[in-house]
């Protein structure tokens, strides 16, 4: 829309209002003149009539006034649109004078760039003819030395022919030379072949032994010197280690345990639940054990009714389910209300409530630990730890326990303390899935990391806080360092006197069975061992030997909490008695 349009319209819209304004003012004067007119005031008419009379008059006077300024706004309208209307005939004398004149603008500006683009195209035109015959110049000149190099070549090429046929003859007279040569080494190498089985006949019969038993005690001997002089090394390695690095480490691990401060309580993996009288024993196993078998098919847990006063046991590979078992049986007593469709519901119940106890362990774990952004299926898992022990110490507060020490051993190396503390805590994550997916619980665990998008830093120190996978980073050494600091103190874990007697006589055994050991003898617990040797059968090189093969048979045959220290003692004795 063009300033003349715009001008236009807004007289159009000036024109419309006046016209409005005095209508309305038109019909107003008409409907107070149509009013009846009041008789006039009389002495004795009613003042209220008198008031009235005077109000319609001066609306009348208002009304008049009102159509006045409307004429006169009506008359100042029309000479604006007459005004407004000259103007637009003026900017439309105006456009069509500046469209006549771009129009010459242009058909002049045409007629330059015509011009121009023909002086530059003769232009272009005289410089590449002046181009073109330079470039043949230059073409012939080249083509010119690529000739005279061809023919440069081609003497060469009859020269370096020349001279091969010269080496090719010289190569044939040296081919005969050596075949000549060759024969005569064959013959040669067999008459040495022959005197040196001759001289090894000589010799296997001086020495009373055959080729390969000679061999044998060689290979023996070296054998025996190389594992000496391997075991001084390690000794002297680990000598110079102990003196600069026990200390330090020592003083890690001493600070990490005290400022952690753990419980040292072991929980009980049996749950026992009791009644409050024997009586509730039939109400649980119900009329011919219907109850006992719908608790037992439900969920899945055994339940053993034996001649424990006012007591039940029940008996579960998965703590979990055990618990819910627990918890659904409990309000069942507490109801007293037991049979089957009711067992049903309070069992939904119960692991409803048990899921939401696992849930918020798992987050008081993450606050108290400190980690943040974890995926909710690994939140899950970690709940399930709750009711998960491992050697009588609940897996889920060893986590939270390990992740406290690792983070202080980072933070005492100048470490950052985040992704060890992440490592640390997720270590033992495969443990609540051991009762479902067969295999080790570190690689349960590095699978359902890997799974859930976690770091391939946190993944490996997983995968390998048991050696199943070696570890390469500083973040899994000190994960199974704090894993180690954590189940090794005193109180964290315990096991059945029936594997701890049989752990002790395993380690006897292995131990006892060296060659040159005397006695054995454990202590500590089965967390030491002194071997006892004679001194006469091994040396002290020997005895380094000796501690180090039953420390790794240990390892390899033996599953226990913490670590076994092996000690070798070899004593030598003098006595003489003066007389």
């Amino acid at each position: 829309m063009t300033a003349s349009d715009l001008l236009v319209l807004v007289a159009l819209v000036l024109v419309v209002v006046a016209v409005v304004v005095v209508v309305v003012a038109v019909v107003l004067v008409r409907r107070i003149q149509a009013a009846p007119q009041p008789p006039a005031v009389l002495p004795e008419e009613d003042p209220a009539v008198v008031a009235e009379r005077e109000r319609h008059e001066a609306a009348l006077r208002t009304a008049r006034v009102s159509v006045d300024e409307a004429t006169a706004e009506l008359e100042r309208t029309r000479s604006q649109t007459v005004a407004a209307q000259a103007e637009v005939t003026a900017a439309r004398a105006e456009a069509e004078r500046l469209r006549v004149a771009a129009r010459e603008d242009a058909e002049e500006l045409r007629q330059r760039a015509r011009r121009q683009a023909d002086q530059d195209a003769e232009q272009a035109l005289v410089q590449a003819r002046r181009t073109g015959a330079q470039e043949q110049q230059r073409v012939l000149s080249e083509a010119k030395e690529r000739l005279a190099e061809l023919e440069r070549r081609e003497q060469r090429l009859d020269e370096r022919e020349r001279r091969l046929d010269e080496e090719v003859e010289r190569l044939a007279e040296r081919d005969r030379r050596l075949s000549a040569g060759e024969a005569e080494l064959a013959e040669r190498s067999a008459a040495v072949a022959e005197v040196d089985q001759e001289r090894r006949r000589e010799l296997e019969r001086v020495a009373g032994l055959t080729a390969d038993a000679a061999k044998g005690e060689l290979v023996e001997s070296i054998e025996t010197a190389a594992k000496r002089e391997a075991a001084i090394l390690v000794r002297d390695i680990e000598a110079d280690a102990r003196a600069t690095a026990e200390t330090r480490a020592r003083a890690l691990v001493v600070d990490a345990i005290q400022r952690v401060a753990s419980e040292q309580t072991a929980e009980s993996v049996v749950s026992v639940l009791h009644l409050p009288s024997d009586e509730m024993k039939g109400r649980i196993i119900g009329r011919e054990g219907r109850n006992i078998r719908a608790f037992e098919s439900v969920t899945g847990v055994n339940l053993i009714i034996d001649d424990t006063p006012e007591a039940v046991l029940l008996s579960c590979f998965d703590p979990v389910r055990r618990e819910i078992g627990r918890l659904t049986l409990e309000k069942l007593v507490l109801d007293g209300r037991i049979h089957p469709h009711r067992i049903e519901e309070v069992h939904d119940a119960a692991r409803q409530e048990v899921e939401r106890l696992c849930l918020r362990a798992a987050e008081d774990a993450l606050v108290e630990v400190g980690i943040t952004e974890l995926h909710p299926e690994l939140v899950a898992h970690l709940g399930r730890l709750r009711y998960r022990t491992s050697y009588g110490q609940n897996v889920l507060k060893h986590l939270v326990e390990t992740a406290h020490i690792a983070g202080i051993m980072a933070a005492e190396l100048r470490l950052d303390p985040t992704v060890i503390k992440r490592c640390a805590f997720l270590h033992d994550i495969g443990k609540a899935l051991t009762h479902e997916v067969e295999g080790s619980h570190a690689l349960i665990g590095a699978d359902l990391a890997r799974k859930y998008g976690e770091d391939d830093v946190v993944v490996h120190a997983i995968e390998a806080h048991h050696n199943e996978v070696a570890p390469q980073t500083i973040e899994a050494v000190l994960t199974q360092a704090a894993d180690a600091c954590s189940g090794g103190r005193p109180g964290a874990r315990r096991e059945s006197l029936e594997a701890y007697v049989k752990r002790l006589e395993r380690i006897e055994e292995i131990a006892g069975g060296k060659a040159g050991v005397e006695k054995v003898f454990a202590m500590q617990a089965g967390r030491e061992i002194r071997v006892m040797v004679r001194p006469d059968e091994v040396d002290e090189i020997g005895s380094a030997v000796l501690a180090r093969d039953v420390a790794k048979q240990i390892e390899e045959e033996l599953t226990y909490p913490g670590q076994i220290r092996v000690t070798v003692v070899r004593e030598s004795r003098a006595t003489e008695i003066a007389r």
